[in-house]
């Protein structure tokens, strides 16, 4: 899934403010400053994004991506799609 407003300008977990425009993500685990690969699995569209927020907080959903992040796989009309999630660092 992604999140934009109403967040965007908000403090995220990490004491960031959150810019829907950066390519970040919310993960519930792993560590802030993680960057993470996300493929989506229907169209192998893919995208790094750093960690730097928590979530996401909706049962089966494994990372929230920022609005940037939801456009560049085009996701963002869909909203929730299949994506794996690799760390690259």
């Amino acid at each position: 899934s992604w999140y934009g407003e109403p967040y965007h300008g908000r403090q995220t977990a990490s004491g960031e403010i959150y810019d829907m425009h950066q390519m970040t993500a919310a993960h519930k685990s792993l560590a802030f400053g993680t960057v993470v690969k996300v493929n989506r699995r229907d169209t192998g569209a893919d995208v790094v994004v750093r960690i730097n927020d928590r979530g996401p907080y909706i049962k089966g959903r494994i990372i929230d991506l920022s609005k940037a992040a939801a456009y560049k796989i085009g996701m963002q009309k869909a909203g929730v799609v299949p994506v794996s999630v690799a760390i690259l660092r």
